[in-house]
C-alpha cells in the first residue's frame, strides 16, 4: 500500500482527552475515531489490527474444535428475564422497546441466547459435548467509559460457550479453552498469565482471567516468574487426550499466580522463593467460565441421557476481548517514539521510506523493492510523499511497524539500503536484493 493512497490521518499533537498510552497512540495514528463516549470508529490502520488478532482468536479457536456460528446484537429481553439476570444485570445493559412496545436489549453477553438456540437444536447425549462461538460487537453502559477501547461502550468480543453431558465433560471443555487461550495469546507475541478469579454476574465455581503484563494495568498481579519462561507458540496440543490435557494444567497452574483481589501474601511467600516473585500490573484480556447448570435450568436445556432420562446441560462460557487486545498490546509493546507491534497483529509487516522522493534513482530502487514484496506477499506501506526524511522516520515509528527499509541515494551509490528493525533499533546495511530476501509473507492471521 503507497501511503499516497492511504487514510492515516496523523494527530501531530498529544490528544488532551487520552489519559493511557494506547488511547493517545491510537488516536494520534490514525487507528480510531471517537463518536461518542466509549464508542469509536475504526479507521484503515486500527481495523487491520483488529482484524489479525480476530483471525488468530478464530484459527485457535477452531483448532481446538470449537464451531463458529453468528448472533444477532439486539436480544429480546423474555430470555433474560427466565434466566434472571435481566433485572440483576443493572444499568450497563441497555435497554430499548421496538416498534410493537417489545422489549429488547443490546447483547452485553450471550449465555442466554446461545443455550435456547442449543436448546432447540440438540435432544440426546449423542450430539454433545459441543463448543459455539462468535466474533461480535457488544455493548455494556459503562458509568464511566474511559481509556479508549480499554473500557468502552461497545467492543468486538469473542465469546463460546460449551455444553456437555457431565461434570468432567464440561471441565474437559474448560481445559482446552485454557490451553487455546495460551496458544491464542503467545501467537500474538503476548505472554498471558492464568489467573483464578472471581466469576462476578456470569455466574459459577470455576474461573480463571488471563492477564498480561502492561505498567498501566488495571489490576496488581503477583506471579511466579516461571510463568514468563513457559512457551506455548510451538507447543503441540492434542485436545481430545482428557487426561493429558488436564495434567498439563496442573503442571501449569501450580506455580503461584494471583490479582490482588486474591493474592495472600503469606502464600506467596511460602510457595514462591524471593528470586523467582514477580510483582507488576496487568491486564485482562480474556476470561473463561464454567456454571454448570445455571442457564441450562432455567432455559430448559436438557438431553435425552443414556438412560432415557432427562439430563440439564452443562456449561461454560469463554471470552476474548478482540477490541480490548489492540489497546492492551500497545500498552505492553511501546516506547517514547510511538507503537512497536508483534509481527504477527502488525497492520503491515515493513515500512518502506523513500528519504529522496523525485529522485529517479530512489524511486526506481522503491518500486523494485515494493513490487518484489507485494509479489511475494508481503504486506508493505511505502512511504512516498514528498516530505522531509525527519518527518518520515518519526511517522515510520509512531505507527510502530516492525520492520523499516530506508532507500537512499546515499546508500544507493554504494549498492546497499538500510533495514531497521523498530522493536530493537538495530539497523543493517544490505543491498536490496537482501533486502527482498529475508521477508516473507506471515501466513498466519488475516490478510487485507
Amino acid at each position: 500500500m503507497r501511503l499516497s493512497r492511504f487514510f492515516l490521518p496523523i494527530l501531530r499533537d498529544d490528544p488532551k482527552e487520552a489519559e493511557i498510552v494506547s488511547h493517545r497512540l491510537m488516536l494520534r495514528t490514525g487507528m480510531i475515531r471517537q463518536e461518542s463516549a466509549g464508542i469509536y470508529s475504526w479507521l484503515p490502520m486500527g481495523f487491520r489490527v483488529l482484524k489479525r488478532i480476530e483471525q488468530i482468536v478464530r484459527e485457535e479457536q477452531n483448532r481446538s474444535g470449537a464451531l463458529e456460528v453468528l448472533m444477532p446484537t439486539i436480544q429480546p429481553a423474555e430470555l433474560w428475564r427466565r434466566s434472571g439476570r435481566y433485572d440483576d444485570y443493572g444499568l450497563e445493559m441497555l435497554r430499548i422497546k421496538d416498534r410493537h412496545e417489545r422489549e429488547m436489549l443490546y447483547g452485553p453477553t450471550n449465555e442466554e441466547m446461545i443455550t435456547d438456540i442449543f436448546r432447540q437444536g440438540v435432544q440426546s447425549y449423542k450430539d454433545l459435548p459441543r463448543n459455539l462461538y462468535h466474533i461480535q460487537w457488544k455493548f455494556r453502559d459503562e458509568i464511566r467509559p474511559r481509556f479508549g477501547v480499554m473500557r468502552g461502550r461497545e467492543f468486538l468480543m469473542k465469546d463460546a460457550y460449551s455444553f456437555d453431558i457431565s461434570v468432567e465433560g464440561a471441565r474437559h471443555s474448560y481445559n482446552k479453552m485454557f490451553i487455546a487461550y495460551l496458544k491464542t495469546f503467545a501467537r500474538m507475541g503476548l505472554t498471558a498469565i492464568p489467573m483464578r478469579a472471581d466469576t462476578g454476574p456470569i455466574g459459577g465455581d470455576l474461573s480463571h482471567e488471563f492477564l498480561i503484563l502492561a505498567p498501566t494495568g488495571e489490576s496488581a498481579v503477583f506471579f511466579d516468574r516461571g510463568y514468563l519462561d513457559l512457551d506455548w507458540t510451538a507447543t503441540e496440543v492434542d485436545f481430545d487426550d482428557v487426561e493429558g490435557l488436564r495434567h498439563r494444567i496442573e503442571d501449569f497452574t501450580k506455580l503461584y499466580a494471583a490479582t490482588d483481589e486474591i493474592h495472600d501474601e503469606k502464600e506467596f511467600d511460602a510457595r514462591v522463593p524471593k528470586d523467582r516473585q514477580v510483582t507488576g500490573r496487568g491486564i485482562e484480556v480474556g476470561h473463561i467460565f464454567f456454571f454448570g447448570t445455571k442457564y441450562s435450568k432455567p432455559l430448559g436445556c436438557h438431553v435425552q441421557g443414556p438412560d432415557g432420562s432427562k439430563v440439564d446441560v452443562q456449561s461454560g462460557s469463554y471470552g476474548i476481548g478482540v477490541s480490548r487486545l489492540v489497546g492492551a498490546i500497545i500498552e505492553a509493546s511501546h516506547d517514547e517514539t510511538g507503537i512497536i507491534w508483534p509481527e504477527p497483529v502488525a497492520p503491515f509487516q515493513v515500512g518502506l521510506i523513500n528519504v529522496k522522493q523525485s529522485d529517479g534513482t530512489s524511486d526506481a530502487a522503491c518500486d523494485k523493492i515494493y513490487g518484489a514484496l507485494q509479489a511475494k506477499g508481503v504486506e508493505v506501506l511505502y512511504h512516498d510523499l514528498d516530505e522531509r526524511p525527519g518527518g518520515k522516520f518519526a511517522t515510520m515509528d509512531l505507527i510502530g511497524l516492525p520492520w523499516q527499509i530506508i532507500v537512499g541515494p546515499r546508500g544507493l551509490a554504494s549498492g546497499l539500503v538500510e533495514v531497521k528493525n523498530r522493536k530493537t533499533g538495530a539497523r543493517e546495511e544490505v543491498s536490496p536484493e537482501d533486502a527482498i530476501a529475508r521477508f516473507k509473507r506471515i501466513e498466519s492471521g488475516w490478510h487485507g
